[in-house]
């Protein structure tokens, strides 16, 4: 009985100390012992559930039926607010924080509140290689599923929690990209609750305007209840290449030259400074090599971009052969490289080996507990920014990072943008290659000004035609948004479907000088 008198007694005092010095003082100062002892278990919790709830939807072949009722409540909804004069704008009932977004949306107090419980995966039809899911479907729910009957997407953007609805109406990546293009470039088909209660069906021949403006429309033109997304036979494991680069000419040249390839499935680079880097290349097979094996997904692992860096600090080109679904989550054990500013010791071995496997935090919790003065800090002294960039101009682009924010590791993905219409497409009439360059962390630049640095940016990104993703902190005015979007279908659709009083505008809802 010892140790447990020893372990409450630690308890008690660990209660004492906060209630002295306040839990937004530890929250704040040592974020960790409020992450490691409340969220990670909390976060375990919340996996448990919502895996066993799909589980038991989908064996039991209930989900279809709960759609069509649930799409029934949400026409309701939409027509009882007419009803009573549509005086408010709508918007989904969903909490803020448990969004992966870090932007906090407050309109969810002002704006009419439509509540969407959808979260299932209705229909895998691999005759016409399609699955069809609900809005709240995430990416982990979705590889576990596909991956275990032999299907994945062609695009699986790499956070679990990431959702379909987010990834439709805003955007997504992955290292497959170069070959299929961003998340909205897979998707063959939405059903949509217009603001009128009507239930609409777009794809590329059938209400195409609207098929085509949604993406990036962040639930302006109507509610998403349901996507049809293309899927692709899956192979068990990714035969992946590491190879360091040096020099910023070099690390250029050969992570153009490798995106430009489709003989390589999946391709990204990870830059640790100005001139180091590792460009990934990756294939899937069904036969790995005896003794190339690595499951880098399993909780003791190494996080993945430290394991990487090891290629770099050895200048080693290598090879291994990874687990498919391993490689899809590789950066989400530790959120890219978020997780190190949140638990500094988090990729110790020690720590690894016993708390591992409740990592990651869900990123839904570090915002509902991180309070206002956490939020702000975050705001002035932390960059979460994608910059998509064509590739022509990824040299001057690494350059405007290094100059500007100083934040490595930076993410290179490269993607295929189509020449179709939308919000977002090439500068001219034919398909162009572009690159993602995310930048997740502390800016290292002593004239670092939140603001003031991602404006300059943002200028740099619309003067070479590129676009930033929405989910991430937006500062240009309304002129400059629609300088760097394309506005003309999307607004074409607003008058078309009534939207003006039914649904914010999608710069009011997102850009920081519109909000409140």
């Amino acid at each position: 009985m010892d140790p447990l008198f020893y372990l409450g007694g630690l308890a008690v005092l660990f209660l004492v100390w906060i209630k002295m010095k306040g839990l937004e003082y530890v929250i704040i100062h040592q974020r960790w012992i409020f992450v490691c002892l409340f969220l990670l278990p909390l976060s375990v919790i919340f996996d448990v559930y919502y895996y066993l709830r799909v589980w038991v939807i989908f064996k039991m072949c209930s989900a279809p039926k709960q759609h069509d009722q649930r799409v029934r409540d949400i026409q309701r909804q939409v027509r009882e607010w007419k009803k009573e004069g549509g005086k408010k704008h709508m918007c989904t009932g969903r909490p803020g924080w448990l969004t992966v977004s870090l932007r906090v949306g407050k309109y969810k107090k002002t704006h009419k509140n439509i509540m969407i419980n959808m979260m299932d995966i209705l229909e895998v039809d691999t005759k016409r290689q399609v699955v069809r899911v609900e809005p709240l479907a995430n990416m982990g729910q979705v590889t576990a599923l596909l991956n275990s009957i032999g299907w994945t997407l062609p695009v699986l953007p790499e956070l679990d929690d990431l959702t379909v609805g987010g990834l439709v109406m805003g955007t997504g990546i992955e290292s497959s990209s170069h070959i299929y293009g961003l998340f909205q470039h897979i998707c063959v088909a939405y059903d949509l609750v217009l603001a009128d209660g009507s239930l609409v069906h777009c794809t590329e021949k059938e209400n195409s305007d609207l098929f085509y403006a949604v993406p990036w429309s962040c639930g302006t033109l109507g509610f998403l209840v349901a996507a049809e997304i293309r899927i692709i036979p899956a192979r068990k494991w990714v035969k992946l290449r590491y190879e360091p680069v040096r020099g910023l000419d070099a690390i250029c040249k050969k992570f153009a030259e490798q995106s430009a390839n489709k003989e390589n499935q999946f391709v990204e680079g990870l830059q640790y400074s100005r001139d180091e880097a590792v460009i990934m290349t990756g294939t899937m097979t069904d036969d790995p090599e005896p003794g190339m094996t690595n499951c880098i997904g399993y909780y003791y692992k190494p996080w993945f971009f430290r394991h990487v860096q090891g290629f770099l600090s050895e200048n080693r080109v290598a090879v291994e052969y990874i687990p498919l679904r391993h490689y899809y989550h590789r950066h989400t054990r530790s959120i890219f490289w978020e997780l190190q500013d949140i638990i500094p010791f988090g990729n110790n071995p020690l720590f690894r080996y016993v708390f591992g496997w409740m990592v990651p935090p869900k990123i839904s919790l570090l915002k509902l507990t991180q309070g206002e003065t956490i939020r702000k800090l975050y705001e002035q002294h932390h960059v979460v920014q994608d910059m998509l960039v064509p590739m022509k101009h990824v040299k001057s682009s690494i350059l405007r990072f290094h100059e500007d924010i100083h934040v490595y590791p930076l993410w290179l993905c490269p993607f295929m943008l189509p020449s179709q219409p939308g919000m977002v497409h090439p500068k001219g009439d034919v398909d162009e290659l572009y690159v993602d360059i995310g930048a997740y962390g502390e800016p290292k630049v002593k004239h670092f000004e939140a603001i003031a640095s991602t404006r300059q940016l943002e200028k740099f990104v619309r003067d070479v035609h590129g676009f930033q993703m929405l989910y991430a902190d937006v500062y240009m005015d309304r002129q400059e948004f629609w300088e760097m979007f394309d506005g003309t279908l999307y607004y074409k659709l607003r008058d078309q479907l009534n939207c003006k009083d039914a649904f914010p505008e999608v710069y009011n809802k997102i850009c920081k000088s519109a909000r409140h």
